[in-house]
């Protein structure tokens, strides 16, 4: 992509009203821009960096054997009423149609929706296990709005559910679900960050468990247990002040954020919708339910909250919107301006991502907003370089010259 036919331009001053370090620098960098708050538009960079990330949950949800579908945001009240969260949940978005009279909610979540949806599909032991996911919008009503991505009013999740004939088909699945979020985690660098977090389970089991990453912009409070890598939400704290894996009480409390959660949802949500199956006797059992939600909005911001320094983003070369950043500097001098025009086409023709700066700015400019927009390799080409190019990593300081068959060599 050249940079001179972008539309969005990047900014010298981030907006007065946002605080959040992963807003400030995505609005600045242009990734995103700001419709009001609590909902942001997805510029082009940022819209790679969306569909990156979207694609490495993809993966770990296809090899966990789940199928994707797409619901709609639109849901029926008559569903809400049906597992009695029409009146109790906080932030349901609401209205009244005004030709139908209907109501209807703006979907916070689908379990209203996925449990009738199989229910058309599952009857018998035979249809079992099943699992389905989205990577789908949703809106919640939220009285906070605030710290840029880490928490809107409409937002995308990942949803996977899962279906079972029993509590040990589900526990089986359910371990597995924890390792795909593990690795997840560790495709974008948030591995050793982010931790397996015990959370209260509610009315469906003793425990949930929350992934929670490590930053002083998180809005939670964990205590982290250094001997099992694993962390308590303050919920659980408040019962008993110890991991619950070993018993340690030195436990280390830490500020984070929220990217991912997983339930045992077991009959909540089937049972109100008599979603059964008949076993192998042809006696009717109620399917057992689980459901796994990652948010991508909260980790883009949570992305940016971690890797950045004073002068912008530094993308984790896995979700980065490219993989290098070609700087042409002085390009009105033809031999400059060719062989950086060259290098892009052969970038390209190797199947690198690449961003071209070919505009007819200051080489201080080019070198600010490379900085900020923060794609992992920065190439630079001038006159000094002569027919090498100069390469450096964001996240380091020194940069050396290469030749083209050692730069294609280095980025494949």
């Amino acid at each position: 992509m050249r940079q001179s036919d972008l539309f969005v331009k990047t900014k010298r001053e981030a907006p007065k009203d946002e605080e959040a370090i992963n807003a400030k620098f995505l609005i600045r960098a242009g990734f995103v821009d700001k419709l009001m708050a609590g909902v942001y538009i997805f510029l082009p960079f940022g819209l790679r960096v969306f569909k990156n990330i979207e694609n490495i949950i993809r993966k770990e949800m296809e090899d966990l054997g789940g199928q994707e579908i797409l619901m709609p945001t639109l849901q029926p009240k008559a569903n809400w009423e049906k597992t009695g969260r029409w009146e109790t949940y906080d932030s349901l978005f609401k209205f009244a149609s005004f030709y139908s009279k209907n109501d209807y909610a703006l979907g916070p979540t689908h379990e209203e929706i996925i449990s009738p949806l199989l229910k058309k599909f599952i009857s018998s032991y035979k249809d079992l296990p099943k699992y389905v996911f989205q990577i789908q919008n949703k809106f919640r009503d939220e009285p906070r709005a605030k710290s840029g991505l880490l928490r809107g009013r409409e937002f995308f999740m990942k949803d996977l559910y899962s279906f079972h004939k029993n509590e040990a088909d589900l526990e089986k699945y359910y371990e597995k679900a924890k390792k795909s979020y593990h690795k997840i985690f560790k495709v974008m660098s948030l591995d050793k960050l982010t931790y397996l977090t015990f959370a209260s389970g509610g009315s469906f089991s003793k425990y949930s468990h929350e992934f929670q990453t490590l930053t002083s912009a998180g809005e939670d409070t964990v205590y982290v247990c250094d001997e099992c890598k694993i962390a308590v939400n303050k919920e659980i704290i408040k019962e008993q002040k110890v991991c619950p894996l070993c018993g340690n009480k030195s436990l280390r409390e830490e500020k984070a954020v929220e990217v991912g959660n997983i339930f045992k949802l077991k009959t909540k949500f089937s049972q109100p919708f008599d979603l059964r199956y008949k076993d192998e006797k042809g006696k009717e059992q109620e399917v057992i339910m689980g459901c796994y939600g990652i948010g991508l909005n909260r980790l883009i911001g949570t992305i940016v909250e971690i890797f950045h320094d004073e002068k912008g983003i530094i993308w984790p070369e896995s979700v980065a919107p490219f993989q290098a950043h070609l700087l042409s500097v002085r390009c009105q001098a033809s031999n400059v301006k060719r062989f950086a025009d060259k290098i892009y086409d052969n970038l390209q023709k190797a199947g690198i991502e690449v961003l071209y700066d070919d505009r007819e700015v200051s080489a201080g400019e080019k070198f600010s907003d490379a900085d900020l927009i923060g794609i992992p390799y920065r190439l630079v080409i001038s006159e000094k370089t002569g027919d090498k190019i100069e390469i450096k990593k964001r996240n380091e300081e020194r940069a050396k010259l290469i030749s083209e068959k050692e730069l294609l060599k280095l980025l494949r």
